[in-house]
Order: structure tokens, then C-alpha cells, then sequence
């Protein structure tokens, strides 16, 4: 049976002559030039966004921005490959329409305009409101660990440098000895003089990088500051995640409807503690409406933040962490025990009432302490309970925010299933699908830019699916 084959490559052929012929009704590119044309770029913040009436011409933002959505949206990321693109790819030719800005134009447009993405991003995001692709009822909170442009090797913290400089002094007095006993043998073998000056040169090396680290570590003591990266100096080592190494922290509020990205932001936080408020308030402002609930993981559990998601419209359903010395030596945990509003105490497993004992403010934050020593001495229970004299229970002056929580997430156990399927699906994508688990640029301003990209690009593919380019033009 015969294959398929294709025309000689002599053969003319008649085919058609216009670009606009190549690029079907629903292609992608037609919503991304309706949408930028459709723009504010100047309101956004884009540099140029009006041209100087002298000088040479330069090119258009609006075309450069065409070309970023475009890239991000297909896996192309790199301005090289971006300016490959626009001399060979027919739907870049239709969108550009001919235009070929070479690879430095195209990568300090994106330095250029770092603050000038999120608009865009948030402009894409009322659009999908007004096609209502968003319940505005259930929005899902995480971040997720992306790398930077540094490397492990190039990444110190304070404990890291103490190190250096304590392992450079042990090199330092044994290249030292060894000198000390050539210059005191009586018979000069040959090649002496070699490895005495080898000696010498590696002390000197030793003697330089010492003072550089000893450098670096007196900064971080200035500074206040916990590590330093030496290729990009905003990134931060994610201890908890030690796939990433050196990157970034990224936060998402997820609307659980179509699992459309409301609002983003980046931050080199190595933890999630305190991000819930200002991550989940900014996408209930976007979404126009007074109140949402809001999930999250325990990553997120901290008094102050859940008290604040109050203040600015959100409902916090957060599950409570099990921590504590108590619960790491396999004791009871802090949840046994029962708190009576009405009388302000605790009930203890084994039944005995813990009133208030001692209170204190520190660092702003109160604190109750809640105890019975007679109860705890006698008690059968106690070995499950406390290793000293008695069981003392911490309450935070603001903790019946916290048991509001609680009695929320009792009545609503799924909800925290529904977070997951409902915020991993953007982070599987962007990882997976998209190819995006490490940025390209340096500096904190410019990553959040790219992780601007990077979240339109997939809430648009998440669009067209969903509704289609052609609803998706008429919405513009």
C-alpha cells in the first residue's frame, strides 16, 4: 500500500496570496489583537504609549504587547525565539502584520513595561466578568514555588557564610602547617620550591575568598536581612522546597467556578503566613462584589491574617495546623481542649476546668495563659498531657475569630477538597502544560511582570475553552 506523499518542492502552486487568509475566524491571535487594541496603554503604564512628534520611529507598544501574549500563550517565552517567530510564523506575520523587531527590542520591552502587566492581567479578568466565567462565590488561595535565575551554589545565608568563613580558617592554618614543615626540612627534595609557592598561592586564594564572605555576612547583620542571592539579589532560598532551591513565591486567588486566576501577585516570602488577607481583599475588589469565601491551606493559618480577611470582605475557611511540643511528643493536642465563652475557660480531656492564670502582651500580640495546677497533679491523664507540673493553654486575645473559623470549616468539611482540585489545576498547567516552573528575568519588579504573563496566558486558554474566540471578541 502506497504512503502519503507530498509535491515536489519545484512544483508551482497557487496558493493564497493574503496572510489574512491563513488565520481562521476563531484563531487566538484575532482576540489578542481586538483585546490590546481595545487598551488603555498609556492608563496601563506602557512606556511610548504616546510617540514623540521627533527622533526616529520605534515601534508601537501595543504590537510589542501582541507579541508577549502571543508567546506566552504558545510556550514562547525567549525574546530571541520571539524575534525567530515573527520572520516565519504566518499567525505572528498576521498579528505584527509584517513587522520583525529583533531580540533586544523585544526583551527591553518587557524590562521596560514590568509594572505595565498587571493592568493588562486585570483587564483581562473584567472581561471574563462581564462573559461571567466567574461564580464570585468560592475563591481558592495558594502559592506555588518557581525558580529564579540563581543558583544553589550562589545563594548564602548567615549560617552558610559562618560556615565558609569557619572551613576557609581551617584551610587557611593547615596550608600554613604544611608550609611550616617544608621550610623546616633539612633536605630540599625536588620540587620544593614549587609546592611551597603552590602552598602560598592557595592561602592567598583561601585569604580572598574569606574576606568576600566575611563581607557578605557583615552586610546581611546590617541589612537585617536572613540570606543574599548573588545573581538575582531579590530571590530567596525556599527551604521548604528543596526541588525549587533558589526562586520565588507565587499566590493565586482561584475562582472555583471555571478555575480562572482572579488575582496574582509574587512575592520571595519563603513561607504563606500572612499573604491570605491581601491576596484574597485584592480579588474580591476585582470581582465587584461587598463579600466571598476564601480556602486555603494550613500554610496560611495565622490569627492576625484571618482577622484581617474579616475587615475586607472575606470569610476564611483555613484548617488549623497541628503544631506545638505538645503535639510533637504525642500529646493531647490544643483542639481537646473545649473553650467556654460564656465562662471563659477551657475543659481539659479528663474533664477539670482551666480558668485564666496570667496574661501578657508582647510584640503587640496578647495572649491568656489557662491553667489548673491541683487538677493537673492528681490527674490520671496527665502523661498524655504535660511533662511538667501542670498543662498551661495558650489563647490569643483575638482567638474567637479562629473558633468562628472553625465551627465554618465543621459545617462545611468538603470545602477543603474543592481547594484542592481547585487551585492545583492552574499550578499543574503553568508547570506542565505551559512549561513555566522557572523565570527568565531578575529582580522581583520584573518577575511579578512575567508572572503577569504567564496567569493572563492561561486564564485565556482557559477562555477559549470555555466560550470561544469569536464570544470572547464580541465581549471587547
Amino acid at each position: 500500500m502506497a504512503y502519503i506523499e507530498g509535491h515536489t518542492r519545484d512544483q508551482m502552486l497557487l496558493i493564497p496570496a493574503s496572510v489574512e487568509d491563513y488565520v481562521a475566524a476563531d484563531n487566538p491571535v484575532r482576540f489578542i489583537e481586538a483585546f490590546v487594541d481595545g487598551l488603555d496603554l498609556a492608563a496601563a503604564g506602557f512606556t511610548r504609549s504616546r510617540p514623540k512628534a521627533t527622533g526616529r520611529p520605534g515601534y508601537a507598544p501595543g504590537d510589542l504587547l501582541k507579541l508577549y501574549l502571543y508567546g506566552y500563550l504558545n510556550r514562547i517565552r525567549s525574546s530571541r525565539r520571539l524575534s525567530t517567530e515573527a520572520g516565519r510564523n504566518l499567525e505572528v506575520m498576521w498579528l505584527l502584520r509584517g513587522l520583525q523587531p529583533n531580540f533586544r527590542t523585544i526583551a527591553d520591552f518587557r524590562g521596560d513595561n514590568k509594572d505595565a502587566f498587571k493592568p493588562v492581567f486585570r483587564g483581562f479578568v473584567k472581561l471574563c466578568r462581564r462573559l461571567d466565567l466567574f461564580g464570585r462565590e468560592l475563591l481558592a488561595v495558594d502559592g506555588t514555588r518557581l525558580k529564579a535565575v540563581n543558583s544553589r551554589r550562589r545563594n548564602f545565608t548567615r549560617q552558610k557564610l559562618a560556615d565558609w568563613i569557619k572551613l576557609a580558617d581551617e584551610r587557611i592554618e593547615e596550608y600554613l602547617a604544611h608550609l611550616d614543615r617544608a621550610d623546616q626540612s633539612e633536605a630540599q627534595a625536588d620540587g620544593a620550591a614549587t609546592r611551597a609557592a603552590t602552598l602560598k598561592a592557595k592561602i592567598a586564594r583561601t585569604r580572598k575568598r574569606r574576606e568576600t564572605h566575611a563581607t557578605m555576612l557583615a552586610d546581611l547583620v546590617a541589612s537585617g536581612e536572613s540570606q543574599v542571592s548573588l545573581t538575582d539579589p531579590d530571590a530567596r532560598g525556599m527551604a521548604t522546597h528543596p526541588k525549587v532551591g533558589v526562586g520565588y513565591n507565587a499566590q493565586v486567588a482561584v475562582d472555583a467556578k471555571h478555575k480562572l486566576i482572579v488575582e496574582q501577585h509574587v512575592t520571595n516570602a519563603g513561607s504563606d503566613l500572612g499573604l491570605l488577607a491581601q491576596t484574597a481583599g485584592a480579588a474580591r475588589e476585582l470581582l465587584g462584589i461587598e463579600q466571598i469565601d476564601a480556602v486555603a491551606d494550613k500554610g496560611y493559618y495565622k490569627g492576625e491574617d484571618i482577622a484581617a480577611c474579616e475587615e475586607v470582605g472575606v470569610i476564611p475557611y483555613v484548617a488549623r495546623p497541628q503544631r506545638g511540643a505538645a503535639v510533637a511528643a504525642g500529646r493531647f493536642a490544643k483542639d481537646e481542649f473545649a473553650y467556654e465563652a460564656a465562662g471563659d475557660f477551657y475543659r481539659c480531656p479528663a474533664g477539670h476546668r482551666l480558668d485564666p492564670v496570667q496574661r501578657l502582651e508582647k510584640d503587640g500580640r496578647g495572649s491568656i495563659f489557662y491553667s489548673n495546677r491541683p487538677a493537673c497533679r492528681g490527674c490520671p491523664l496527665k502523661p498524655q498531657c504535660t511533662d511538667g507540673s501542670a498543662r498551661r493553654i495558650e489563647r490569643w486575645k483575638g482567638e474567637a475569630v479562629l473558633d468562628r473559623m472553625a465551627q465554618r470549616l465543621a459545617a462545611r468539611p468538603d470545602i477543603l477538597a474543592t481547594r484542592r482540585e481547585t487551585v492545583e489545576h492552574p499550578f499543574g498547567s503553568i508547570k506542565q502544560w505551559m512549561n513555566q516552573g522557572a523565570f527568565l528575568m531578575k529582580g522581583l519588579p520584573k518577575v511579578r511582570g512575567e508572572f503577569s504573563l504567564t496567569a493572563f496566558a492561561y486564564n485565556l486558554r482557559r477562555a477559549i475553552t470555555i466560550v470561544g474566540v469569536p464570544a470572547m471578541i464580541k465581549a471587547v
